[in-house]
């Protein structure tokens, strides 16, 4: 098991319990991006760090014809995602496996070597070396593809005594706003000839972005 890995597991083997209970008053953003997903007929969609699986579930009942594909590096919230998936009758069209976001193997993990739409969904603040989890999504979007990600933003807008409350109430639980996000998602679209855009929803609350590559 890596450190990585150890720690997830420590971090959210009693928390997966209550995991979606608690974090669905605060991960802002997470079904917008579902919803311009768009996947087509036939596609195959990744969620990076797919955690409980509720993203995942979302996905393949918003999408009904795409394939649906989960990594994440916790064994334990594996343990809930599968449970979910299997729960809800999904077991047949969501695929899952433990995999690192840095250095994953999508060909041995999943048989395949890209995915038409990737969605990574508030993990890349949990993932110290979070620029190699970007780059290696960017490597495995197949043509005509979309990499979707939301997560927590520089929170520019909101009130400072709420935005320093809130960042050491995150940094309790690991997490790190990537402020960079947005500039380091379009150097590594540009370097390889796709598109990208960022936003800033709910006063700079969270960052979404959004990255291309043509047909």
């Amino acid at each position: 098991m890596t450190d990585a890995a150890a720690l997830m597991d420590r971090m959210y083997r009693g928390q997966r319990h209550i995991y979606d209970a608690t974090r669905k008053y605060y991960l802002l953003g997470r079904d917008a991006l579902i919803g311009d997903v768009r996947a087509q007929p036939g596609d195959a969609a990744l969620e990076i760090g797919c955690g409980t699986g509720r993203n995942l579930i979302a996905l393949a009942r918003a999408y009904p014809e795409a394939r649906c594909y989960g990594l994440d590096v916790s064994a334990e919230m594996l343990k809930s995602a599968k449970a979910a998936v299997e729960r809800k009758g999904l077991a047949g069209r969501i695929a899952l496996a433990q995999a690192d976001a840095t250095s994953f193997d999508p060909e041995a993990l999943f048989g395949r070597a890209a995915f038409d739409r990737i969605v990574i969904s508030y993990a890349l603040s949990m993932i110290p070396p979070w620029r190699e989890a970007l780059s290696r999504a960017l490597d495995v979007l197949a043509p005509g593809g979309a990499l979707h990600i939301v997560d927590f933003g520089d929170m520019a807008g909101l009130p400072a005594p709420f935005k320093a409350a809130l960042r050491r109430w995150l940094a309790a639980f690991e997490v790190s706003p990537r402020q960079t996000l947005p500039a380091e998602l379009r150097t590594m679209a540009e370097a390889r000839g796709m598109t990208s855009e960022s936003t800033a929803p709910y006063r700079g609350y969270a960052v979404q972005g959004v990255a291309r590559r043509p047909a």
